[in-house]
């Protein structure tokens, strides 16, 4: 590319970035060279986490369509495309492979404004294995090694009726020996009890062929899709070969067998007088949450749901929410029907037919039935189903937190009482700035809950606005940055702010909350170190806590916390600077030469005093020569 070309396209760049919302230049770069082809992009905020997981048709189009200036946002998005720094774009051959890869990277890194589906728990399967004698068993857990499983469960109750009813219908082994075909003709195994009472054939030592075995194995899948009328079928066809043969007593088997599958296929409830496969999807919401529900109708019944929640769903619109239930569903399941009933359309049905359609080996119909119609009742049943799961879902967070209530740490409600709080300080965030002779001042807050430290949601800033050593403005700026996060996110508020300091550190951060709104929501005191005393907003008196209360250690222990998060945060740093500064400012050697020494000799002056076939083998003859000439020039200047 040649100097005028070069001019236009940053010219063009320029253009672009100033008709759109985007931070930086790098990303305007980005997003001027991001091809047309389908994929998934990745939005990351500055530190490089993954904060959004999307696919395309476009992805040109879509990820520019993020920054375009006037386009209608909701809150959730507002957020989301402010944190955006960085976007990795991944190309993928058609819009399927682009569904199923954004899909399983959703799973693997829980992206933060993704739709992250809960199942509330981990539900049960069963699984067919793929052995040569395959086994029949419950599982929690899903191998891909070829095994076909059927579910999940909802009930246990439900999934043990249905293992049951295999075991009384098919003589199918429940050992969990390796029977191989080599190992049978080498009589490696005998027969067990299952064999002696006529609920196993034998297949260990080969008394029963691997051709009749696995037909047994292929109606059980059968009747666990909800498939049992050709099962019937063969079975009534069985009984009557059988006894045209005069084998009476085997007849009598294959009736009995015969009769326990009519009588469980005659409790499923008939939802249509079609003998037809498909699933039913609706949701539910209210004013946080939402439910959906998949209902399972084979051969005309239901033998079968599955439901997910989905918090923090307010600004979720239905068609994002369907969207994303049917494709995490039917990633993880096996048994695609031929029909799904949606209560709303979404703009990739396409692409998800076509997806489904080569799951299934056969063509998929995804429909929205019409309103009054006879399909629109199923839709409504589901929906019914989803109301009642997440109206279940509330009373039982409600109980949760009731019992919670009931059992709060005696040093938190001593705190509630000796500070005059309104509620239990359940939640303490303590903050503390940390500072050596000038450099790096750094601040920390960690997190208590119900008087215990909650390590995961501590956090560490880098003082940004503040030069030089101002304890009190520096304690503004973190303060003011944690709340306005708290703010946009809509996160958990604390029931109480400890700063560490006295009433200048405290001052400045009551003013950031009264910026914020939250003085007088949110109580805040200050801790000053000299006497222990508990500093109050605008009061010049102080509480002194006895000595031995277990007000006062809880509020301490908060505090030493908070301090040596700060200072380990600081000496991090304070590292990584002697690294930079020390061995880096070598001419020829570099971060990851530098990062290499200090790992092996572990210190500047471990590779100072090291010999120098010791440093040869490790960096080099090249790297050992500069770092003598430095170190023999350093040890000039000190004698000087």
């Amino acid at each position: 590319m040649n100097t005028d070309q070069s001019a236009n396209t940053l010219e063009s760049i320029a253009n672009e970035a100033a008709e759109m919302l985007v931070p930086t230049a790098t990303l305007a770069e980005k997003l001027h060279n991001i091809p047309t082809n389908p994929g998934v992009y990745l939005h990351k905020d500055e530190n490089g986490k993954i904060l959004y997981v999307g696919k395309a048709k476009s992805l040109r189009s879509r990820v520019r369509s993020y920054f375009q200036q006037g386009r209608p946002r909701d809150a959730k998005t507002r957020v989301l495309v402010s944190k955006i720094r960085d976007v990795e774009v991944i190309l993928t051959d058609s819009e399927v492979e682009a569904l199923i890869l954004e899909n399983t990277l959703i799973k693997e890194h829980q992206p933060r404004y993704n739709i992250l589906l809960k199942d509330d728990k981990t539900y049960p399967y069963i699984c067919i294995t793929s052995e040569a004698f395959p086994r029949i068993f419950p599982t929690r857990k899903i191998v891909r090694d070829g095994s076909k499983y059927f579910g999940p469960y909802t009930e246990a109750k439900q999934m043990y009726v249905m293992l049951n009813l295999l075991k009384s219908l098919f003589p199918i082994r429940s050992c969990d020996l390796p029977l191989t075909e080599d190992a049978i003709v080498k009589k490696k195994f005998k027969v067990c009890l299952d064999y002696q009472i006529k609920k196993c054939e034998g297949p260990c030592e080969a008394f029963v062929s691997r051709e009749h075995y696995n037909s047994m194995i292929k109606q059980s899948a059968q009747i666990l899709r909800g498939k049992s009328r050709g099962v019937e079928h063969d079975l009534e066809r069985e009984m009557e070969r059988l006894s045209e043969e005069m084998e009476f007593e085997k007849a009598a088997v294959v009736r009995n067998r015969l009769a326990a599958l009519r009588e469980y296929s005659s409790k499923q409830k008939v939802l249509s007088t079609e003998p037809i496969d498909r699933d039913v999807l609706a949701i539910a919401r209210n004013e946080k949450d939402a439910c959906s529900v998949i209902l399972k109708v084979r051969d005309g019944k239901l033998i079968g749901k599955q439901h997910f929640y989905i918090a923090q769903s307010e600004d979720t619109t239905e068609a994002a929410i369907v969207r994303a239930t049917c494709e995490r569903f039917y990633l993880e399941s096996d048994d695609v029907p031929e029909e799904i009933f949606l209560p709303t359309e979404f703009e990739e049905i396409e692409t998800l037919e076509t997806w489904l359609a080569t799951k299934r080996g056969a063509k998929v119909r995804v429909q929205i039935p019409t309103p009054n119609s006879e399909k629109r009742k199923l839709v409504n049943m589901a929906a019914t189903n989803a109301d009642f799961l997440l109206k279940e879902l509330i009373i039982q967070r409600m109980k949760r937190e009731q019992e919670k209530d009931k059992v709060i740490p005696r040093a938190v409600l001593s705190l509630q009482r000796d500070l005059r709080l309104s509620k239990p300080p359940r939640r303490i965030e303590c903050f503390d700035n940390s500072h050596f002779q000038g450099s790096e001042t750094v601040s920390s807050m960690v997190v208590f809950v119900d008087g215990k430290p909650k390590k995961s949601e501590y956090r560490k800033y880098k003082i940004k606005t503040v030069e030089g050593i101002d304890d009190f403005k520096s304690m503004q700026e973190v303060v003011g940055r944690r709340y306005k996060r708290m703010l946009e996110e809509k996160t958990e508020e604390p029931d109480l702010i400890i700063i560490d300091g006295g009433k200048g550190q405290l001052s400045h951060a009551v003013e950031v909350l009264q910026e914020l709104g939250l003085y007088g929501k949110i109580p805040i005191i200050g801790l000053a170190k000299r006497l222990e005393e508990v500093v109050l907003p605008f009061q010049s008196d102080t509480i002194l806590l006895p000595k031995t209360s277990s007000s006062l250690k809880l509020l301490q222990q908060a505090r030493d916390e908070a301090h040596r998060f700060a200072i380990e945060f600081h000496r991090s740093l304070r590292d990584k600077r002697t690294l930079q500064t020390e061995l880096t400012e070598i001419e020829g050697i570099g971060e990851k030469t530098a990062q290499k020494l200090l790992v092996t000799f572990g210190s500047v002056e471990g590779v100072r005093t090291a010999s120098d076939e010791a440093l040869e083998k490790t960096v080099g003859a090249k790297a050992l020569q500069r770092l003598r000439e430095h170190f023999v020039q350093e040890a000039g200047s000190s004698e000087e």
